[in-house]
């Protein structure tokens, strides 16, 4: 295995209502989702289909009964917010109190990046849009994961794994990799503990929230590994691992290693390459040490009595992913798998000499130079507001309001991709998953797309009396070069609908 492996992203954004700081955030969610489906989504809108969806399902082998969720996990249930599914493969929706972008299905890093990122530009239009309605008033959204008020928003990971590889390996060996690899993939985050209590900078905005080490919840008791077992595919071949631990980057760099990084370490699990024991002592306190120091000096002790900085430990992973790779490719290891490995090690490296060597890649790493800057100049402490109000500002995504737009303006932050890339993964979905046949139905079957999710189409065709189904149940098939030319040359859904099932 490479970095390649079927994955995507879904970020929840911070929202506030300008001059109105009582207002309703599922109100305020739902007329941005809104604005945009009404904008840009001119014909019928496809609802959500929620029949194939199991969040009570436990890794560990059982179903948590519904009497005791917690009603923010039965996230099968239609509660009627603002839900569309767009051209891109994606799904645009009201989660909670939060708008938020899940990304189609994609294959490798980088396009994990792109999509991310489109989302990004979204959430930008969706909130324009509601802006523009008359009487509304403006709705600013922020990438980030905390209203500093002791409330905390998520940037979730998803990967498609092997059904084979044993849940007890997967906790096992990713448990030290997550307490470690905020290093990198942090986001950074003025004030430390889940209300701010203790002044001062830390490097992950997630890690105060986090109290167990595996469990099935994502809002109460938040678990570093996530048991959640709904793989949105064959049950048989594959498990989805759903990471709740991480931050939502706006560094395209942070976010490439931290998805490359962990499909690495996913497919080393997979393998059974990983026989070195990096167990951590009490993960959940060395998450939270890790993270409360920008130094990196910190030591986490190990099960086996050694101790370690959490870019120590994760230069123990890179070292295995770099054999691992070798052993298995060569030369012959694809671009991205490369590329990650080179990444990886090269700002590891940078890290641990001098964490500020990595400013114009990490998102933590821009953020604190930014804070430290207004600090010595206006000879600030870590509790000033001022210091709080550039910790969002950062996040804002509107151009001219955003201090990471700022720096992506002047040249400060490393990019990967360009802006056409970008606005073309706004409308167009990936060619390589299942979610091109959902984009594509969408976009040119729209009035007869009745519901869509993950691993199914639903059409309302004419002159059938029921709905009709098309499972999409392999992530990897409804591709471009499998489905391409059939949906080019069907120009009608009950054209596309008969020759799929060969009616």
């Amino acid at each position: 295995m490479s970095v390649r492996r079927v994955m995507g992203t879904e970020v929840e954004y911070g929202i506030s209502v300008a001059g109105q700081p009582q207002a309703n955030p599922m109100v305020a969610s739902s007329q941005v989702v809104n604005a945009y489906a009404t904008s840009t989504l001119k014909a019928r809108r496809a609802r959500w289909d929620f029949e194939e969806e199991s969040p009570l399902r436990d890794a560990r082998g059982f179903d948590m009964s519904r009497q005791v969720a917690d009603p923010s996990q039965l996230t099968d249930e239609d509660l009627g917010l603002a839900n569309v599914i767009l051209t891109n493969g994606a799904r645009l929706y009201v989660d909670h109190a939060h708008p938020e972008f899940s990304c189609p299905e994609v294959t490798n890093p980088l396009d994990a990046v792109r999509w991310d990122k489109a989302g990004e530009q979204v959430m930008l239009d969706a909130s324009r849009a509601a802006a523009r309605l008359p009487g509304n008033p403006q709705i600013h959204l922020y990438k980030n994961n905390t209203d500093n008020k002791g409330v905390s928003y998520g940037a979730h990971e998803n990967y498609l794994m092997r059904r084979s590889t044993a849940f007890a390996d997967i906790v096992k060996h990713l448990i030290p990799f997550f307490v470690s690899r905020q290093v990198f993939a942090g986001a950074g985050r003025v004030g430390i503990g889940q209300e701010r209590p203790k002044h001062g900078f830390q490097i992950s905005q997630r890690a105060d929230f986090f109290e167990v080490e595996v469990g099935l919840e994502t809002t109460l008791k938040r678990p570093i590994i996530n048991t959640r077992d709904e793989p949105h595919a064959d049950p048989e071949k594959y498990r989805r691992l759903h990471v709740i631990l991480g931050d939502a980057n706006l560094a395209e760099v942070s976010t490439y290693l931290k998805v490359g990084s962990t499909s690495l370490v996913l497919a080393m699990i997979e393998d059974g390459y990983i026989t070195r024991d990096l167990s951590v002592d009490g993960p959940v306190s060395a998450l939270r040490a890790v993270s409360h120091d920008p130094t990196l000096k910190t030591l986490i002790t190990l099960k086996d009595g050694r101790k370690l900085t959490g870019v120590q430990l994760q230069m123990e992973y890179l070292d295995l992913a770099k054999k691992f790779v070798e052993e298995r490719y060569g030369s012959d290891a694809d671009y991205q798998t490369k590329n990650v490995l080179e990444r990886w090690e090269s700002v590891l490296d940078r890290l641990e000499r001098d964490p500020m060597e990595c400013a114009t890649e990490l998102d933590w790493v821009a953020k604190y130079k930014l804070l430290l800057g207004y600090r010595d100049r206006d000879s600030l402490e870590w509790d000033d507001p001022k210091l709080h109000l550039i910790d969002l500002q950062y996040a804002d995504i509107r151009p001219e309001k955003g201090l990471y737009q700022r720096l992506v303006r002047s040249g400060r932050i490393e990019r990967l991709l360009t802006d056409d890339l970008v606005e073309k993964a706004m409308h167009e979905p990936p060619t390589d998953t299942r979610a091109y046949f959902r984009g594509r139905c969408l976009e040119k079957y729209s009035e007869n797309v009745a519901a869509a999710s993950w691993d199914s189409v639903i059409f309302d065709l004419p002159g059938r009396e029921s709905l009709q189904r098309v499972p999409t149940i392999d992530p990897l098939r409804g591709t471009k070069k499998h489905v391409g030319g059939l949906l080019d040359s069907s120009e009608t859904a009950l054209d596309l609908f008969n020759r799929l099932t060969g009616s």
